[in-house]
């Protein structure tokens, strides 16, 4: 007799931007969980991260989910975190309090040099592939054409903003934070307590998916890695 087992809800946030198309190929097996996409939602004029958190919270549907967020999403979700009795919190290729930011985003928010970023020119984004020059250009101008659905500059005016501003007393305890030693965007160095997948950059959710795939499973209904090994915690 085959055995029944409990289904465990999972919301998946995506990264600054972002379509939730990046976890096309996170796979999860179906007997055990089911997934649910989120989407980001435009900002009220002046809208707090508390707020607008708050506000994402009414697409969860579910009790005792496993709530991840991949980037400034992993951000998003802990906010959320605040509001929810969760059975899993998971950020991905994201920060777990302001500490854990590089120092050129601690000196744009102290000095407020984010507000000179130039937004405006993600509408421009469809050119980039046209101009791009060398096969990694060539392929990242494609998987931001592939990926990225917002390119309006009030939203990303907002995001950048709460993203270099984001203010936290203490990382939550319960985060499990999965994080790669090649991220570009929060360097492995000032990321301490995470789970490294080597040779894992910011992007990894979408072109290490098998890795996410393998140990996504067990990291939910656990909360650890199975055949965990030494070097895969980082301090």
């Amino acid at each position: 007799m085959k055995q029944e087992h409990k289904i465990t809800h999972v919301y998946l946030m995506p990264g600054m931007a972002a379509d939730s198309a990046i976890f096309e190929h996170v796979l999860l097996p179906e007997d055990r969980f089911e997934v649910h996409l989120l989407e980001w939602e435009m900002p009220e004029p002046e809208e707090s991260l508390k707020e607008y958190a708050k506000r994402m919270i009414k697409y969860i549907h579910h009790e005792d989910i496993a709530l991840i967020g991949v980037s400034f999403g992993g951000v998003i979700v802990q906010e959320m975190a605040k509001f929810l009795d969760l059975n899993r919190l998971i950020i991905i290729s994201s920060v777990k309090c302001s500490d854990e930011l590089p120092p050129r985003m601690k000196f744009a928010s102290k000095t407020g040099l984010f507000k000179m970023i130039p937004t405006g020119l993600a509408t421009y984004v469809d050119h980039f592939e046209k101009f791009a020059f060398g096969d990694f250009l060539k392929k990242r101008a494609k998987l931001y054409k592939q990926y990225i659905s917002i390119t309006d500059k009030k939203y990303l005016d907002w995001a950048i903003k709460n993203m270099v501003n984001w203010r936290c007393d203490k990382p939550d305890e319960k985060v499990i934070h999965i994080h790669g030693d090649r991220d570009e965007v929060f360097p492995i160095k000032n990321i301490k307590n995470a789970i490294v997948v080597k040779g894992g950059t910011h992007i990894m959710i979408i072109n290490r998916f098998r890795w996410f795939n393998e140990n996504l499973p067990e990291l939910i209904l656990s909360g650890k890695l199975k055949n965990k090994k030494k070097n895969e915690k980082v301090n």
